[in-house]
């Protein structure tokens, strides 16, 4: 473990309210569709509650609200890290509440040591950014692999890297078609802007100038798809990322909220290994696109849930900003 990695302690530490309070901001930091942070969150006595937000879903782009929930599994397990690394044992109840569909999830705190696993990855909240520009052409090694395969495998999920070169052929047919068509959805385009073009000191969405440039790759996908954080740089030549397809053996709402935690462990254990990442969901909106990545270009029985794009950043390329976030008092549940 690297000494930026160490949580405070692992052992056993009263979850006064300012230490839950501080744990929900750093899962602010959690990445959301098109940085919309559709989450709201109840800090109680010895408890978090998640929310989803849905006056923040994208009706347009996400009607049946998966991107959303996956999301907020992002920022539940954004908590969980904070929580553990804070030097909290926690237990999740998901779903807890049949009669509100908005409830994801309760946090509790308990006595005990926290997750070690959860407590390792404490360092990577801050560091984690979407890094949207081309990637150099080093691997990703398979220790690395492995490593972002056990993670989403721990959450029920299958992570799968898209190596063989006939796959990967089958995949970018697939995600080119998709780019060429969903600009023709009724609303996408008009949320795409939205929240790709935010106004000076918004507190969420992405800044005009961090939506690549639409020359900076040769993957028509990734011109369509903005997926990232900083404006991409042509010069840096072809991308080498490796795409990974994150995938669950059911398609309900416990299995997209599934889908966000495993996201979130993959991204900061690809962050801890020193690679940069970026969510591309966009694709898999479109229903006809995930059955073809499922059945036609993976062939694989489980539902793809999302595709995570990794490598290595480019040499001797500037540090990432953080988008932006909504202040806490924004996200409280009133």
């Amino acid at each position: 473990m690297n000494s930026d990695d160490r949580p405070t302690t692992l052992s056993t530490r009263p979850a006064d309210h300012d230490r839950l309070q501080h744990a929900v901001e750093l899962a602010l930091q959690a990445p959301s569709v098109h940085n919309t942070q559709p989450w709201c969150w109840r800090i109680g006595a010895d408890r978090v509650e998640l929310f989803a937000d849905r006056n923040r879903q994208l009706t347009g782009t996400d009607p049946d609200g998966r991107d959303m929930l996956i999301s907020c599994g992002a920022a539940l397990h954004h908590l969980q890290v904070a929580l553990a690394g804070l030097g909290v044992a926690t237990e999740t109840d998901r779903l807890p509440d049949p009669e509100s569909r908005d409830h994801l999830a309760t946090v509790r705190t308990r006595s005990g040591a926290p997750n070690r696993a959860d407590a390792a990855l404490f360092g990577q909240l801050g560091r984690r950014h979407t890094d949207r520009r081309p990637y150099a052409q080093e691997p990703v090694s398979t220790a690395a692999l492995r490593a972002m395969v056990d993670r989403a495998s721990g959450f029920g999920t299958v992570l799968q890297a898209v190596t063989d070169p006939a796959a990967a052929a089958r995949l970018h047919v697939v995600l080119a078609e998709a780019a060429t068509s969903q600009p023709h959805r009724p609303g996408y385009l008009s949320e795409l802007l939205t929240w790709t073009h935010r106004y000076a000191n918004a507190h969420d969405g992405i800044p005009a100038t961090s939506v690549p440039p639409r020359d900076a790759y040769t993957a028509s996908y990734l011109r369509r798809f903005p997926s990232g954080q900083q404006a991409a740089d042509p010069a840096f030549g072809p991308d080498g990322g490796l795409l990974l397809v994150l995938a669950t053996a059911r398609d309900d709402v416990p299995s997209a909220v599934q889908a966000g935690e495993a996201m979130s462990a993959v991204l900061l254990t690809a962050t801890r290994s020193g690679l940069a990442t970026a969510p591309l969901s966009q694709a898999l909106e479109i229903s006809a696109t995930r059955e073809r990545i499922q059945m036609e270009a993976l062939r694989i029985p489980e539902y793809p849930q999302l595709i995570i794009r990794v490598g290595h950043p480019p040499a001797d390329s500037a540090p990432l900003e953080a988008t932006p976030r909504r202040p806490l008092r924004s996200v409280l549940h009133r």
